[in-house]
C-alpha cells in the first residue's frame, strides 16, 4: 500500500482560523502502540481483543473531546474546536485502519485492486466536526470491490458503529465517483469537499485530478445556480427570516450552511475555500475575509457548545438552551438587557453579516459572469426594456433590469445617494444590483450627522417609510444593507435585538418592519376580510404618515432601563421633527408610542361588558382620531408579533372596545350605536336560521344576554345554536364542540353545561390534566342558568385528524370532570413534568387587587409564569377564598400568564377590607409559587 507521510493537520485548515497544536489532543503514535499491544495480549481471543479495542478507542475519543471542550471554554474559538474534534476523529480512524490492515486483514502481497483510500466527506470533509455530528466516510477503490477491501471496510465500520458514532458511508471506485457526481448533486458536493484521511494517497490524488477535469471544468454556472437554489429551499424549510428568535445554527438563514455554500462555490471555482484565496481572486476584500472568519468562528462556537451541552446533534437554538449558552460564552447582563438577550443580539448580527457576505460574493460572481442573472432581468435585457435613461438620475443606471451605480464613487460624491438608491428602486419597483449593495456596505461610514440632519435625506426616508407601494420591502432592504441603523441610530440600537420570551417570534427590528408591512396591507385591502373595521378606518384618518411613523417607532426603545413606551415617547419627540413632521404630528406620534399597548391591554385584560372599563379607556384616548389610530396600530402590532398570535377573538375584543368607546368620544354619536349593533346581530342570526320556527328563534335570542351577541361573531352564533339544540334534543346536560385551525395553530373547544361556582376551575383543571394549555377564553352565562364557555388551546399535531382526536380527548376529560369521575388535583400533580421549555424563563409573580376599574366588582389581576394547571390552581384558590367569579379574562403572552378575574364576596359586594386584600394576595402568590396544594377534585 502506498501511504504518504502522515499529515499533521486536516488539510482544509486553510479555510479556518489558526488552531493551537491540535496534535496535543490525541497522541496517534501512542494510540497505535496501545492497539498493537492489546492485539498481542489478546491474540486468539477475538471477543476479548474487540472489547479491549473498543475500550481503548473510546477512551481516546473521550479524552480528545474533553480537551477540545476545555479549550473551547477557555478561549472561545469555535472553529478551532471543530478542527480539533475532526483531528481527534481522524487519528482514531487512522489508528483503526492501521490496526485492521496490519493485524486483522494483513495483505502480504496486495494486488493493484487491493487498495483503499479513506476519505472524509460532508462537513467532516471540510476538516471541521461538531461534537455530535455524523461521520461521513467515502471508501475509494481503484476498481471493483475485492474480498480484502470488503473485509477491511466492514471491520472498520462495525468498530466505528460500536463506538457509538453515527457513520454515513459509501464505497465506490473512482469511475463510479465520477459517473455518479455527474448525475447526483449530493454526491458531486460530497466529492467536491472530500478530504484524504488515510490509506492510499495516490488513489485519492487521482480521484481529485479526474474530478476537476471531468466534472468541474465548464460547469460552474449550473453548479452555482443549483447551490443557491438549494440555499433558498433550505431557508424556506428552516424559516425564511434570519431573525427568528429560536434559530437553526446550521441550516437557518445566516447560519453555518450559508457559509458552507460559499465554500462549495469557491472550491468549485478555485479549488479552495480559503478566504485568503477569495481575496486573491477578487471575491472579498481583506476586511470581508476577516469577517468571514469571525462569523464562522462564532457560529462554530455556538454549535459546539450546543452539542456539548445537550449531548445530541440538534442545531436549533431553543429558549431553554439560550441562557446556559450565554453563560458558557461569557456574556453579562447590562442595564435591562439580560445576558441571554445580549448573546442573541450578537448571534443575529453575525447572521446579518453572513447575509452581507453572501450578497457580496454573488455580486462578484455576477460581475465575472459566472452566476446567472435573474430570469426576469435577463428577459428585460433581451427585450430591450432596460434603458439607463429610464431612471433619470446621473448617478444610477439600469443594469439588466436592476438599479446599479454608474461608478464606484457615487456615494462619496453625494452621500445622500445611499438613500436615493433605495428610493429609486422602490419607486420603480426594481431590484437593486448586488454590486450596488456591495458598494453600499463598504460606504456606510459616509452616513454621519450631516447626512442625518439633511432635510432632503430625511424627506427621502420619510417617503420610503410612508410609501404607498412596498414600505416593508424597502425598509428591510435598508436594514439588511446597514443603512437604516446608521441613518436612524435609535433604530440601530434595536437591530438584531431579541426579547427573551416565548411571545415574540422575531427580533425587535424585524417586528417593527413587519408591523409597517401589516399596516400597508391593511391600507391596500389585503387584510380587509380579517380586519374590516381597521381597513375601513385607515382610509378615514386625517394623516397617514403619522400612523406609519408611529408604527415604525412603537418598540424602538426596547431593551432600555426604563419602560420602552416612555423612552419611545421621548425618542419620537426628538426624531419626528428631524424627519420633517410638524409639532402637532410629532405630539400625536409620541402619544401613540407612549400608549401603543393600552388598547390591547384593555381589550384582553378587562371586562368590556363593565361600563367602567369603557369610561377608563375613553379617558386615556380622549379623541375619535386617536381612537382610530390606536386601533390600527394595535392590529399591526399584534399581527407582526408572529404566526398564530393574532386570533379572531382578539379582533372581536378590539372591535367591541372600539365601538363601545366611540360614542363617548363623539358626544354620543357614532356610526353604529350599541343598540344598532345588537339589533344587527339578532337579525343576522334570524336570517341565517330560516328553518327555525319564529317562537323557537325568539326564545333562543332572548336566552343569551347582550354581551354574547356583541362579542361573538355570526359563525360562532350558528355553531353554538346547533350544538345546544342537538344536546337538548338528545337530553344531554353537557355538550362540547371542537374547531381546529391549522393556519393559526389554535384549536377551539366550546362547552355548554349547567353553571355553578366551580365550573371554570373544573374546565381549566380538565384541560391541564389532558395536557392542553389554555391561551384564551370566553365565558358567558345564559338567562336560564347555563354556561357557554369557549377555550383556545395551542395546536399540537400537524395532521388535522390527529389534532381533532387529541381535542376530542380533551373534551372527554372535561365531561368526566364535570360529572365528578376524576380527581383533578391528583392527576395534575402526576402529570407535571420538570424541565419544560417554560422553565427557561422567569416571570415576576404579581397580584394586583383593584377596586377602581369596576363599579360593581373587585378586579384581581394575576401575573406569573405559565405552567400546567396554573389557571386551575388560581380558579380553585378563588373558590376556596369564598370569592364569586363573575367574569374572567384569560391571556397568555408566551410564557407569561396574565389572568384577570372580576369577583365579589358571597354577598355580591366588593372586597374592600385591607386585611382581606392582604389575605387574598398572600394566598394567590403562594399558589403562583406552587406552595399551596389544592384539594382533590
Amino acid at each position: 500500500m502506498n501511504k504518504p507521510p502522515r499529515p499533521a493537520l486536516p488539510e482544509p485548515t486553510e479555510t479556518l482560523l489558526p488552531v493551537a497544536n491540535p496534535a496535543a489532543l490525541i497522541d496517534g503514535v501512542a494510540l497505535r502502540q496501545s492497539l498493537t499491544e492489546l492485539f498481542r495480549r489478546h491474540e486468539g481471543d477475538d471477543a476479548a481483543m474487540r472489547q479491549a479495542l473498543l475500550a481503548t478507542l473510546k477512551q481516546a475519543l473521550r479524552a480528545g473531546r474533553a480537551e477540545a471542550e476545555r479549550r473551547l471554554i477557555e478561549d472561545g474559538h469555535g472553529t478551532a474546536c471543530a478542527i480539533n474534534l475532526a483531528y481527534v476523529q481522524d487519528e482514531v480512524i487512522r489508528a483503526l485502519y492501521d490496526f485492521t490492515a496490519v493485524h486483522i486483514y494483513r495483505a502480504r502481497n496486495p494486488s493493484a485492486a487491493e487498495r483503499i483510500a479513506v476519505v472524509a466527506v460532508g462537513g467532516y470533509g471540510r476538516g471541521t466536526l461538531g461534537p455530535k455530528s455524523d461521520i461521513d466516510l467515502l471508501f475509494v477503490l481503484p476498481y471493483k470491490q475485492t474480498a480484502w477491501c470488503e473485509s477491511m471496510i466492514e471491520y472498520m465500520l462495525y468498530v466505528l458503529w460500536d463506538l457509538g458514532l453515527k457513520v454515513g458511508h459509501a464505497t465506490r471506485s473512482i469511475d463510479e465517483c465520477i459517473r455518479l457526481s455527474r448525475s447526483d448533486s449530493t454526491i458531486l458536493t460530497s466529492i467536491l469537499e472530500a478530504r484524504y484521511i488515510w490509506g492510499d494517497g495516490d488513489l485519492f490524488a487521482l480521484l481529485e485530478r479526474r474530478f476537476r477535469k471531468e466534472v468541474v471544468a465548464g460547469n460552474a454556472a449550473s453548479f452555482i445556480a443549483a447551490k443557491l437554489a438549494e440555499r433558498d429551499e433550505r431557508h424556506t424549510h428552516a424559516g425564511s427570516s434570519r431573525y427568528l428568535v429560536e434559530p437553526d445554527v446550521k441550516n437557518g438563514k445566516g447560519g453555518l450552511r450559508d457559509l458552507h455554500s460559499l465554500f462549495w462555490i469557491a472550491k468549485f471555482l478555485y479549488g479552495t475555500g480559503s478566504p485568503e484565496a477569495l481575496v486573491a481572486a477578487g471575491m472579498f476584500t481583506r476586511a470581508e475575509a476577516r469577517r468571514f472568519r469571525v462569523c464562522e468562528d462564532f457560529l462554530w462556537a455556538v454549535r459546539c457548545h450546543l452539542h456539548f451541552m445537550t449531548g445530541r446533534p440538534g442545531d436549533r437554538l431553543t429558549f431553554d438552551l439560550q441562557a446556559e449558552l450565554a453563560e458558557r460564552l461569557g456574556y453579562r447582563s447590562h442595564g435591562r438587557q439580560k445576558r441571554v438577550e445580549r448573546f442573541m443580539k450578537h448571534y443575529f448580527l453575525v447572521a446579518k453579516d453572513v447575509g452581507d457576505l453572501t450578497r457580496i460574493f454573488c455580486a462578484v460572481l455576477e460581475a465575472q459572469q459566472i452566476k446567472k442573472i435573474p430570469t426576469m432581468s435577463a428577459m428585460l435585457q433581451k427585450l430591450g426594456v432596460a434603458k439607463p435613461e429610464v431612471l433619470d438620475d446621473p448617478d444610477f443606471k439600469l443594469d439588466v433590469g436592476r438599479v446599479n451605480v454608474v461608478d464606484d464613487h457615487v456615494f462619496q460624491r453625494r452621500p445622500i445617494n445611499l438613500l436615493r438608491l433605495f428610493q429609486l428602486a422602490e419607486a420603480h419597483d426594481l431590484l437593486i444590483h448586488p454590486n450596488a449593495l456591495k458598494l453600499v456596505r463598504r460606504s456606510l461610514r459616509l452616513i454621519d450627522d450631516r447626512l442625518r440632519h439633511d432635510p432632503q435625506a430625511n424627506a427621502l426616508f420619510l417617503e420610503m417609510l410612508c410609501s404607498p407601494l412596498h414600505p416593508e420591502a424597502v425598509l428591510r432592504s435598508l436594514n439588511e444593507a446597514g443603512v437604516l441603523g446608521r441613518f436612524i441610530p435609535e433604530f440601530g440600537r434595536i437591530v438584531a435585538q431579541m426579547q427573551f420570551n416565548m411571545y415574540h417570534h422575531y427580533t425587535v427590528d424585524e417586528h417593527l418592519i413587519r408591523a409597517v408591512g401589516v399596516l400597508s396591507e391593511l391600507e391596500h385591502g389585503a387584510l380587509g376580510g380579517e380586519h374590516p373595521v381597521a381597513h375601513g378606518l385607515i382610509n378615514t384618518i386625517s394623516n397617514r404618515r403619522v400612523l406609519y411613523v408611529a408604527v415604525f417607532l412603537h418598540d424602538i426603545a426596547k431593551g432600555r432601563r426604563e419602560s420602552h413606551s416612555v423612552a419611545g415617547e421621548r425618542i419620537a419627540m426628538e426624531l419626528c421633527p428631524r424627519l420633517g413632521l410638524t409639532a402637532a404630528e410629532t405630539e400625536t406620534v409620541a402619544w401613540l408610542v407612549r400608549n401603543h399597548l393600552v388598547m390591547s391591554d384593555f381589550a384582553q385584560m378587562r371586562d368590556l361588558n363593565d361600563f367602567k372599563t369603557i369610561l377608563d379607556f375613553a379617558a386615556i384616548v380622549q379623541s375619535p382620531e386617536r381612537l382610530k389610530l390606536l386601533l390600527i396600530l394595535t392590529v399591526a402590532d399584534i399581527r407582526a408579533v408572529g404566526p398564530g398570535v393574532w386570533t379572531g377573538w382578539k379582533g372581536q375584543l378590539l372591535r367591541t372596545l372600539y365601538f363601545e368607546t366611540e360614542p363617548l368620544l363623539t358626544g354620543g354619536h357614532t356610526s353604529i350605536s350599541r343598540q344598532e349593533r345588537l339589533a344587527e346581530a339578532h337579525n343576522a342570526f334570524r336570517e341565517a336560521t330560516p328553518e327555525w320556527d319564529d317562537a323557537a328563534r325568539e326564545a333562543y335570542v332572548a336566552r343569551h344576554y347582550d354581551p354574547y351577541w356583541l362579542n361573538v361573531d355570526l359563525a360562532h352564533h350558528l355553531q353554538h345554536a346547533r350544538m345546544i339544540r342537538a344536546a337538548e334534543a338528545a337530553g344531554e346536560a353537557i355538550a362540547t364542540h371542537v374547531e381546529t385551525d391549522a393556519f393559526t395553530a389554535i384549536t377551539e373547544l366550546t362547552v355548554f353545561a349547567p353553571d355553578h361556582p366551580r365550573l371554570l376551575a373544573l374546565l381549566t383543571g380538565a384541560c391541564a390534566v389532558a395536557g392542553a394549555s389554555i391561551t384564551s377564553a370566553q365565558i358567558f352565562t345564559t338567562a336560564d342558568g347555563m354556561a357557554l364557555d369557549t377555550l383556545l388551546i395551542p395546536r399540537e399535531f400537524e395532521q388535522e385528524e390527529d389534532e381533532r382526536r387529541r381535542a376530542e380527548r380533551v373534551c372527554e376529560m372535561i365531561r368526566r370532570a364535570l360529572t365528578g369521575k376524576v380527581r383533578l388535583a391528583e392527576m395534575i400533580a402526576r402529570n407535571t413534568k420538570p424541565g419544560s421549555r417554560l422553565s427557561a424563563f422567569t416571570v415576576e409573580p404579581q397580584v394586583i387587587i383593584d377596586n377602581d376599574s369596576s363599579n360593581r366588582f373587585t378586579v384581581i389581576e394575576v401575573n406569573g409564569r405559565d405552567r400546567l394547571g396554573f389557571l386551575y390552581d388560581l380558579t380553585e384558590a378563588l373558590f376556596r377564598l369564598n370569592l364569586n367569579i363573575s367574569s374572567a379574562q384569560i391571556a397568555t403572552f408566551g410564557e407569561r400568564a396574565v389572568d384577570v378575574f372580576y369577583v365579589t364576596d358571597l354577598t355580591g359586594a366588593k372586597i374592600t377590607n385591607a386585611t382581606r386584600h392582604r389575605q387574598i394576595k398572600e394566598h394567590l402568590l403562594a399558589v403562583i409559587a406552587g406552595e399551596v396544594a389544592q384539594g382533590a377534585a
